[in-house]
C-alpha cells in the first residue's frame, strides 16, 4: 500500500504525484538498460555490474553538470522532453574528453510542483540522451520543493560515470607542432551562454515563437531549445581506430577557455576562423546583441561542439572514421609552438 499524508499535501508536497511520475517514467528508463544494469527504479541506490574484461588497469571517470538557464526557454516554450538530453550531454561529453566510455547516469530534478506528466517528459529526454551515449539510467531523484521553486519551474542536474583503461587515458604530452585540430559540428548553442542569450533576445518579454527567416523558418525559441549534441559513439569509434592526443568539449567560455584545457604549456592551438562553420543562430546573436567577435568566441561554441587533436599523418583517417559515424568533421587549425594557448586568426 502506498503511503499518503494529508498534512504533507497541505504543505505543498503530494507524494502520490511522485508515485505517478515514477510509473510514467519507467517505460523511458527501460530503454536505457545495458548489460551492467542491475537496479529497479525505486531502490535506495543504483547498482551497476562492472565488466573490466580486457582491461589491465581500469579507471573510473566521473562528470556532473546541469542545464543552466536554458531551462527558462523550456518554461516559456512549454517543451520539456529535450532538456534531459542536454543534461546527459553536458556530463558524458566531458567524460569522453579523457578517452572514457560512459557507463551509467543519475539525474536530479527539483521542482516547485510535481506534475507527473511534466516530470515524465523530462525523464524521457534524459533517457533519450542515455540511449544516444550508451549509458544506463540507473537512478535519480525528484524533489518537490514548494516555496523554493515557482510551481511551474524546475531545475535539472545529472551525474555520470565512465571507464577507461589507464593505458588509454588521453595523453596530451604527445602533442607536437604540426598536429591537426579537427572540429565536430555542434547542433546549436548547446547548454552554455544562455544568460547572455536571454538578455540579447529579451526572452521573458519578446516573441520567440514566431518563425525567423535567418533561422531557416524556425523560431528563436525552437532553435535555442535544440538539444546538445552527444558525441560519445563517434568518439569511441575514433578511439578504436586512431591515436587521439587531446579532446576539448567546447562549453561555457568558448574557444578561448576550453581548447587550452587540452593543450600543454609551450604549444598553441592556431585556429583558422575562416574555416569555422558558424551556425546562423550565432550570427543572429552577434547581430541583435551587437556582440564583438572576440566575445562570441569567448562565450559560445560558434558551431564547434568538440575539437580533437591528432597527428598530421592520422588526420585523413580520423576524418574518414568520424564521417563514417555520422559526423561532418573538418579541420579548423593546427598546433604550433608558442606561449599563447590559443589564437584565432
Amino acid at each position: 500500500m502506498k503511503s499518503y499524508s494529508d498534512s504533507y499535501k497541505a504543505a505543498g508536497v503530494d507524494i502520490t504525484a511522485g508515485y505517478r511520475a515514477v510509473e510514467l517514467m519507467k517505460k523511458h528508463i527501460a530503454t536505457t538498460m545495458t548489460k551492467g544494469s542491475m537496479s529497479d527504479i525505486g531502490g535506495f541506490g543504483g547498482l551497476f555490474e562492472l565488466d573490466i574484461t580486457g582491461m589491465t588497469n581500469p579507471v573510473l571517470v566521473s562528470g556532473t553538470d546541469g542545464v543552466g538557464t536554458k531551462l527558462k526557454l523550456a518554461f516559456i516554450m512549454d517543451k520539456h522532453d529535450t532538456v534531459g538530453i542536454d543534461c546527459v550531454a553536458m556530463c558524458v561529453n566531458d567524460i569522453i574528453c579523457c578517452g572514457a566510455k560512459p557507463l551509467f547516469f543519475l539525474d536530479y530534478i527539483a521542482c516547485g510542483k510535481n506534475v507527473p506528466e511534466k516530470i515524465a517528459d523530462i525523464v524521457k529526454g534524459i533517457a533519450d540522451g542515455c540511449v544516444q551515449s550508451g549509458a544506463a539510467l540507473i537512478g535519480g531523484e525528484t524533489a518537490e520543493m514548494p516555496g523554493f521553486y515557482p510551481v511551474d519551474e524546475y531545475d535539472l542536474a545529472g551525474f555520470s560515470v565512465g571507464i577507461v583503461d589507464k593505458s588509454k587515458v588521453l595523453d596530451n604530452k604527445t602533442i607536437k607542432e604540426g598536429d591537426v585540430i579537427i572540429a565536430l559540428p555542434s547542433s546549436g548553442v548547446h547548454s552554455n551562454g544562455f544568460s547572455l542569450v536571454r538578455k540579447v533576445f529579451d526572452v521573458d518579454n519578446a516573441d520567440i515563437k514566431t518563425p525567423v527567416e535567418e533561422l531557416g523558418g524556425k523560431s528563436i525559441g525552437e532553435t535555442l531549445l535544440t538539444p546538445t549534441k552527444i558525441y560519445v559513439k563517434p568518439m569511441c569509434a575514433l578511439f578504436e581506430e586512431v591515436t587521439v592526443k587531446a579532446v576539448s568539449h567546447i562549453t561555457g567560455g568558448g574557444f578561448y577557455e576550453n581548447i587550452p584545457r587540452s593543450i600543454p604549456d609551450g604549444f598553441t592551438a592556431k585556429i583558422d576562423k575562416s574555416a569555422v562553420k558558424v551556425l546562423p543562430i550565432f550570427e543572429l546573436i552577434a547581430k541583435v546583441g551587437n556582440i564583438p567577435e572576440r566575445d562570441m568566441f569567448n562565450t559560445f561554441n560558434m558551431g564547434v561542439g568538440m575539437s580533437i587533436v591528432v597527428s598530421k599523418e592520422d588526420a585523413d583517417k580520423a576524418l574518414t572514421v568520424l564521417k563514417a559515424n555520422g559526423e561532418d568533421a573538418y579541420i579548423i587549425g593546427e598546433i604550433i609552438e608558442g606561449e599563447e594557448s590559443v589564437i584565432l586568426c
